[in-house]
Order: structure tokens, then C-alpha cells, then sequence
């Protein structure tokens, strides 16, 4: 079984809200416990978390060994004051004030830097992001700063302008990923960033009423057609479900990512698909560790 490479212990794939609410007052085990039990279950060894900031990942990792699952966390994401990102950790105002929540990370173990550099997609309207994202100029610095303290970044970006600036500034992984015209989808395959496109968390949404499913429909196969794009393109794919997000549940997720994923590349590529996402997890679990 693959490992799964972009979860969220935190979240329940019900409802974030009470999910997240369960740990205000001080991180409860009994939740971690049941996603491990779940994941354990579906026969998942390896997990890379993307960060809280209540310190449920962190806990998390420590709890980890118990179900002979290699764990690895950021400990928390890093975003940017007034843009997306507090639902799974800190905001900076300035460059400073980013470099140092680094170095906390550093501090506190973090196996990897997480950075969230846009916003998500409006599920009930083709082509739409709440909101645009971060510069270029600010995505690059980011990085670079990361980088030279010796650490892997993964990035949370949807939209073209976010994730090329990501791809140029020489990102390890980029989660997500939609709306990506095809010069960034060209540069993508070309670059040694791994890209995480997480299909599940939209094509699960087919058929639950929560949102237009000829809007979701657009949104997948738009996603699905750019995934096989950079498949046949020679690009680096990695299996990440997204597991927490709503209607993406821990174990099961990653089960729906792989179906989703052979879906987009087709039946005929299934075999080369495999080897390029244990090539994938291999390099995540050799370069993004304390």
C-alpha cells in the first residue's frame, strides 16, 4: 500500500469545525488514535501531515510508533496575515516575523517547512479561487529562506501564478495544484518539484448535494486532463488525498486518491504510474525528515 502524502490529522472528513473544536482546551488522544486505527486499517505505514496550530500533529508524530506508521510533520503550516492558512497554523505580517516562525518550526522539530501561498477553490464555481494568492516576489523569498536553513518546503497553492512562482523558486512539493495553465504544467514536468494534485477531496463531492455537481464535474476533469498531462510529460506525482477534508476520510481517502489517480492517466499506465509514486514517496521520506 502507498503511504499517504498529504493528510490532516487534525480534521475529521465530516465537519473541520467540531473536528478542530475537539482540541481548543488541550490536544485529546482519542481522536489521533482513531485516525491511526483507521489508516492502520487500510495498510498505510507512511503519513506527512500538513501542521495545526493547536499541536495535534505534533502529538501525533510522538503517539505514531504505537501503529508502525512513520509520521512527518511541520508541526504547523505558515501563512500570511488576512490570506488562507489559519486553519492549519501561524500567520506572519512581515519578512521577519516569517523567518522567525522558521526557526520556531526548526525548534520545535518541524520535519519539513509548510507554506500556504493561495486560497482554495470555490466548489459551486468553475475557475474560481477565494482569493488570488501571494506575490511571486514573496513566494520566492519563502522559499529561498527555507531552503538555506536547510529545510524541504511544501507548499499549498492553487492558481497558475502562485504555483509557477512556487515551481521557479525550486518548490519539493506542490499540494493541490488546480487551475494550472500549460506553460506552468510544461515547467511542472520539467522541474524536480513533486506534485500532489489531491483529486479525492473534489471528485468525492459527485453526488453529495453540498455543492453543483456539474460545477465539481468541471472542476475534476479540468484537474484529472492537467494530472495525465504531466504524466505523459515525464512529471513528478505524488499520492495525497487530502485525508480530513470533507467527505475524505483517514484510510480511505488515499484509497479514492489512487482511484482517481488511475482514472486520469488511464489503465494502460497504471504500471508506470506506480513507479513514479513509490519513486515519489521514497524521495519525501529520505529528504523531508528532521
Amino acid at each position: 500500500m502507498f503511504g499517504e502524502c498529504h493528510a490532516h490529522i487534525i480534521m475529521d472528513g465530516k465537519n473541520y469545525k467540531a473536528a478542530v473544536s475537539l482540541h481548543r482546551d488541550g490536544v485529546k488522544d482519542g481522536p489521533i488514535r482513531e485516525h491511526f486505527e483507521a489508516w492502520q486499517q487500510a495498510g498505510v505505514t507512511f503519513v506527512r501531515d500538513g501542521g495545526d496550530a493547536l499541536g495535534v500533529s505534533a502529538r501525533a508524530r510522538e503517539i505514531a510508533p504505537e501503529y508502525g506508521i512513520d509520521y512527518r510533520s511541520p508541526i504547523f503550516a505558515i501563512h500570511k496575515k488576512g490570506h488562507y492558512g489559519g486553519i492549519v497554523g501561524h500567520a506572519f505580517r512581515d519578512r521577519q516575523e516569517y523567518r522567525e516562525l522558521v526557526q520556531r518550526a526548526r525548534r520545535e522539530g518541524a520535519d519539513f517547512i509548510k507554506i500556504m501561498i493561495s486560497g482554495l477553490m470555490e466548489f459551486d464555481r468553475f475557475g474560481v479561487l477565494n482569493e488570488e494568492g501571494l506575490s511571486a516576489e514573496e513566494i520566492r523569498e519563502m522559499i529561498e529562506f527555507a531552503h538555506d536553513r536547510g529545510m524541504k518546503v511544501m507548499a499549498h497553492g492553487n492558481g497558475d501564478g502562485p504555483a509557477r512562482a512556487a515551481v521557479e523558486a525550486g518548490l519539493d512539493t506542490l499540494e493541490h495544484g488546480d487551475y494550472l495553465e500549460q506553460d506552468t504544467l510544461d515547467m511542472l514536468a520539467e522541474s524536480h518539484t513533486i506534485w500532489v494534485p489531491t483529486l479525492a477531496p473534489t471528485g468525492n463531492l459527485l453526488g453529495c448535494g453540498r455543492y453543483p455537481d456539474e460545477q465539481v464535474e468541471q472542476i475534476l476533469r479540468r484537474q484529472m486532463r492537467c494530472v495525465r498531462y504531466v504524466f505523459e510529460k515525464g512529471g513528478r506525482l505524488g499520492l495525497g488525498s487530502d485525508a480530513g477534508a470533507y467527505l475524505v476520510p483517514h484510510g480511505q481517502g488515499l484509497l479514492d486518491e489512487y482511484a482517481w489517480m488511475k482514472q486520469a492517466v488511464g489503465p494502460e499506465n497504471v504500471p508506470e504510474l506506480d513507479r513514479r509514486l513509490e519513486e515519489s514517496e521514497e524521495w519525501i521520506k529520505k529528504e523531508m525528515k528532521r
